[in-house]
């Protein structure tokens, strides 16, 4: 069994493409230290979503910092943990938590739990989130499946000599987000008498809430819900070619609709009324893989 890491996490410190494959390994030998797991999807759950976790079978759950070069998680709401396990006999791994631009991390370090999945076995992902409502139709406790994204972060984690084993340098994001697993994600939704729009993620870096001029902004370009996460995972993912989808839960209206203040109580508070639904949309989608 592993032991924690002590030595102190630059979060900071710039991880290039070409740095990757050497991180993963380090990665991968630590995960196989405990299982020998297999999963054939990676699930990231985000603010307040974190219970789906509880589904898991016979689940090995390792802590972000007893895994080499992770810090622990430190966003609310988020437990910090790698879980490998089975849902209805589907083998997964699932990061209940993530690492954010905000906290201070490098987008290399970002995006690294995807890379994680891929390198384990992987080949989909699905990626969920707490988000404002941009779209003011998207009222608290709306399900949006992500059909594409928006990145307003002004960070990549592709910047830096690439690591041609990994992905190609110029990964093309034309369908960034599966339309066949959208289709099967509003399936699942039926199935569980559950409502599921359809709707474009803008993401910021964070971590104060967007201004109003800048929720309008992001609905002039064409997005239906705000966030701090997201946009460059879904870069990486596709970047090594694992099938991506996502669902964003809606928490609040997006600032300056309503001239209520937000919270992150609210937001928190918003997933444990929704989760549950987001949860069983997520374990029939699984099922039915």
């Amino acid at each position: 069994m592993s032991t924690p890491n002590h030595d102190p996490i630059d979060r900071a410190r710039p991880i290039p493409p070409a740095d990757q494959p050497a991180r993963l390994a380090a990665l991968v030998a630590a995960v196989r230290a405990r299982t020998d797991l297999v999963p054939r999807v990676g699930m990231i759950l985000g603010s307040g979503l974190g219970d789906l976790a509880d589904a898991l079978e016979q689940p090995v759950a390792i802590p972000f910092e007893e895994l080499p070069g992770w810090p622990a998680a430190t966003a609310p709401g988020h437990a910090g943990r790698l879980i490998l396990g089975t849902i209805d006999g589907v083998p997964v791994a699932v990061l209940q938590g993530r690492f954010h631009l905000y906290e201070g991390n490098a987008p290399g370090l970002v995006v690294q739990p995807v890379l994680l999945f891929h390198q384990l076995g992987a080949k989909i992902v699905i990626l969920t989130n707490a988000a404002g409502g941009a779209n003011p139709l998207f009222g608290p406790g709306t399900l949006m499946a992500v059909t594409d994204h928006i990145n307003l972060t002004g960070r990549s984690s592709l910047m830096g000599a690439n690591a041609d084993e990994l992905g190609e340098r110029f990964p093309d994001l034309t369908d960034a987000w599966s339309p066949r697993l959208r289709e099967r994600l509003h399936v699942a939704a039926i199935e569980e008498g559950v409502a599921l729009e359809d709707g474009v993620y803008a993401g910021f870096i964070g971590p104060n809430y967007e201004t109003p001029a800048e929720v309008r902004m992001a609905r002039i370009l064409g997005a239906d819900a705000v966030g701090m996460s997201t946009v460059l995972e879904a870069v990486a993912a596709r970047w090594v070619g694992l099938e991506v989808c996502g669902v964003s839960l809606v928490t609040n209206a997006g600032a300056g609709y309503t001239g209520v203040a937000l919270t992150h109580e609210d937001v928190l508070a918003a997933g444990l009324e929704a989760g549950p639904r987001l949860a069983r949309v997520l374990r029939r989608f699984i099922a039915e893989l």
